[in-house]
């Protein structure tokens, strides 16, 4: 049986993906920050092991991954999804500490994660394993007043290329899903009305959160041998080719 790390798994995509890997027949470590949601996330599951852990804070991560090698000895999957928002602003117009707890949840956060997961799949037998990264649109086409988020999120391109590199001699993989308008509790406000780059609200489409883990399931169900180095699943009519 597979063992997956799931971070943001309390709600959202994160709940959606550990749910359907749970039905997949993993074993799935719940991580988030709030013990509560998880636990509703893993509906009384006896495969589900839940964490509370803050994914900015390296000891807390250091220890997420102590309890899961604890638990089942080894991580053949790291779903790098937890994540927030931010400020909104632009740049002049945003405080440094919005940026810098923007920066530790989004960047700093899957990299201690992936950190800890490239440690362990070296070390497991059989070694290896495969790294998921939650972008955005966002990492190729930013929205107005979103300079914070935009930049991490570009830049776990770079940390998913980076990975995927260096693990190609361990057997690790690492591929990032960008997610455009899938419907959950962080994005209720697009259908109602979203600023568009010429500064009008307008409603956007959104689609079902569903899809989302149908894509990741089939991610993380290939071979190693095999990978989605990249993937864009968006709201067909979503304003993202030009924006508009």
């Amino acid at each position: 049986m597979n063992v997956a790390v799931v971070t943001g798994a309390g709600s959202g995509i994160g709940r959606q993906v550990a749910r359907a890997l749970l039905g997949a027949g993993y074993r799935v470590a719940l991580v988030g920050r709030r013990a509560e949601t998880l636990r509703e996330t893993a509906d009384g599951s006896g495969a589900a092991l839940v964490v509370p852990a803050d994914v900015g804070s390296a000891e807390a991560v250091a220890g997420l991954f102590a309890e899961v090698r604890r638990a089942w000895g080894r991580v053949d999957l790291l779903f790098n999804n937890a994540g927030t928002f931010g400020p909104a602003g632009a740049a002049d117009e945003i405080s440094v500490e919005d940026w810098r707890r923007t920066v530790d949840t989004n960047l700093t956060g899957a990299f201690l994660c992936a950190r800890e997961a490239v440690r362990l799949m070296k070390e497991q037998r059989p070694r290896g394993g495969r790294i998921i990264n939650n972008g955005s649109i966002s990492a190729h086409s930013p929205r107005p007043g979103s300079v914070a988020y935009t930049a991490t999120k570009h830049a776990i391109t770079g940390l998913t290329k980076s990975l995927s590199l260096d693990g190609r001699a361990y057997d690790i993989a690492c591929g990032q899903i960008d997610i455009g308008n899938a419907a959950t509790e962080m994005t209720a406000g697009i259908a109602e009305g979203a600023r568009q780059a010429d500064g009008r609200l307008a409603p956007e489409p959104t689609f079902d959160v569903e899809q989302v883990a149908r894509a990741v399931l089939y991610m993380a169900g290939l071979p190693l041998e095999a990978n989605v180095q990249f993937m864009t699943l968006a709201a067909t009519k979503m304003p993202f080719i030009g924006r508009g």
